[in-house]
This record gives structure tokens, C-alpha cells and sequence, in this order.
């Protein structure tokens, strides 16, 4: 795939799905910068990736981003937003505190990203924008009210960016990647406290039967950003082990 020296900016990029998404494209040659509200984890820096902190949810710290990478680069060709927040609650009970912030995380950092993003990718000539939402974003469940609504706005963010920047011949895709449940420390940390049904429930009703690993997902995307996906913009990718069909 041809991402020999691309530009690729990953949100949430110290952990989960963003860190295996920093190997697989240093892998492929990409110069990568791993953004994350949390420091890098040990041994990371220098294997490839740039790694700085970022709170997704501030427009300020976007802004100031993109000029950093604009002196430094020139250019940027790929964004990933792939910085998340995983929350229990039902319409009834979810707090407006609790809603505020999986939104602001979920759907106004994905927001905000592109935003900044597209007129540093124009300049460049294009780019490419992977936006994470989740099965959730697709089907519904009666304990995630704030989760599915962020993840399922973000679905149609992602084919309102893609539309806007195809009729203006910007040459930038934007495609959403909806997982079911991850090997993630995200996933792992919301069942130490959730009081729904358990984690093992949630991957038997994956059909095939067990959790998708970082490194599956992050393969798909790493497709998205290459030239290999010259032909896809607006659409969502679903990697749910068959939960959905």
C-alpha cells in the first residue's frame, strides 16, 4: 500500500485500537503522530511514532495541532479519530454530566478534528479521514443511551464530511469503521464497573464467538488511508464478527 512517508495523525493513539493503528501504519512507512488526552506508553516513542498530548474535546488544542504540523510537515494525509468513551446508562438514569462528556469525547472531538484537519489535507492536495464509531453507531442498545447516540451521529458526520468535501473536488475520503467488541483496555475497564450484561455475554453474541483484536481493525482502516481506497468515501465498514448480519 502506498503510505511511504504520509503524514497520519491518530487520536487516542497510546492505547487500544489508535496504538495498534500507530504500528500497522509506521509499518507501512507512514511517519505517525500518536495524539492522546494520556502520555505515551513506555518504549513507544521512537518506533516510529511522534507522540503528544491532546484533549480531542478542546478546538483551541486542534488549531494550535494542525499549525504545528502545517510548520513541520507541510501536509497531512491521513486523520484518525480514534479517541473514545465507553459509558453505561439508560435514557432515564444516564446523568447530564455523563452525556455532556461522551459527547463532547465521542462526537465533538471527532467534530472537531475534521474541521481542522480538511483545510491542512486541501492544501495538501487530499487526504483521507477514518472516523471510529462502532456497531453501536448501526444497532441500538437499552443501556448505552449517550454511547449510541454519539456513535451513531458520528456515522452520519462522517458521510456529511465526505459529501461536502467530494462536491467540492477536494480529493479528501471520509469513511466511519464500526467495531463490535474489542480486546481494548476501554472495553476491559467499563466491565470492571458495569452493572448490564457481563463482557463474556456481549462476545458470545458475536457470532463468531470471540472479541476482534486491536490489529483486525486497525488493518481496515490503514486500507482506508491507502490508495488501494481511491473509490470509497461516505460509507460505513462494518467489523462486528456478525453481530449486525
Amino acid at each position: 500500500m502506498t503510505l511511504d512517508r504520509r503524514v497520519v495523525l491518530i487520536t487516542g493513539g497510546c492505547s487500544g485500537i489508535g496504538a495498534a493503528c500507530c504500528d500497522s501504519f509506521a509499518a507501512q512507512g507512514a511517519l505517525v503522530i500518536a495524539a492522546d488526552v494520556r502520555k505515551a506508553p513506555t518504549g513507544k516513542a521512537g518506533q516510529g511514532w511522534t507522540t503528544l498530548e491532546l484533549d480531542v474535546t478542546d478546538p483551541h488544542q486542534w488549531r494550535c495541532l494542525i499549525e504545528d504540523l502545517r510548520g513541520q510537515y507541510g501536509r497531512l494525509d491521513a486523520l484518525v479519530n480514534s479517541a473514545g468513551l465507553l459509558a453505561e446508562g439508560t435514557v432515564e438514569d444516564t446523568p447530564l454530566d455523563l452525556w455532556r462528556r461522551v459527547m463532547a469525547v465521542n462526537l465533538n472531538g471527532t467534530f472537531f478534528g475534521c474541521q481542522a484537519a480538511i483545510p491542512l489535507m486541501r492544501e495538501g492536495g487530499g487526504g483521507a479521514i477514518v472516523n471510529l464509531s462502532s456497531v453501536s453507531g448501526i444497532k441500538a442498545d437499552a443501556e448505552l443511551a449517550a454511547y449510541d447516540a454519539a456513535k451513531g451521529a458520528v456515522r452520519l458526520l462522517t458521510k456529511e464530511i465526505a459529501l461536502f468535501c467530494a462536491r467540492r473536488g477536494d480529493q479528501i475520503r471520509c469513511n466511519s469503521v464500526h467495531p463490535g467488541i474489542v480486546d481494548t483496555p476501554m472495553v476491559a475497564n467499563f466491565f470492571q464497573t458495569a452493572k448490564i450484561s457481563s463482557e463474556r455475554e456481549w462476545t458470545q453474541n458475536q457470532p463468531i464467538g470471540r472479541k476482534i483484536t486491536p490489529q483486525e481493525v486497525a488493518n481496515l482502516i490503514v486500507w482506508l488511508c491507502s490508495s488501494e481506497a481511491s473509490f470509497s468515501t461516505g460509507a460505513e465498514y462494518i467489523i462486528d464478527g456478525g453481530t449486525t448480519a
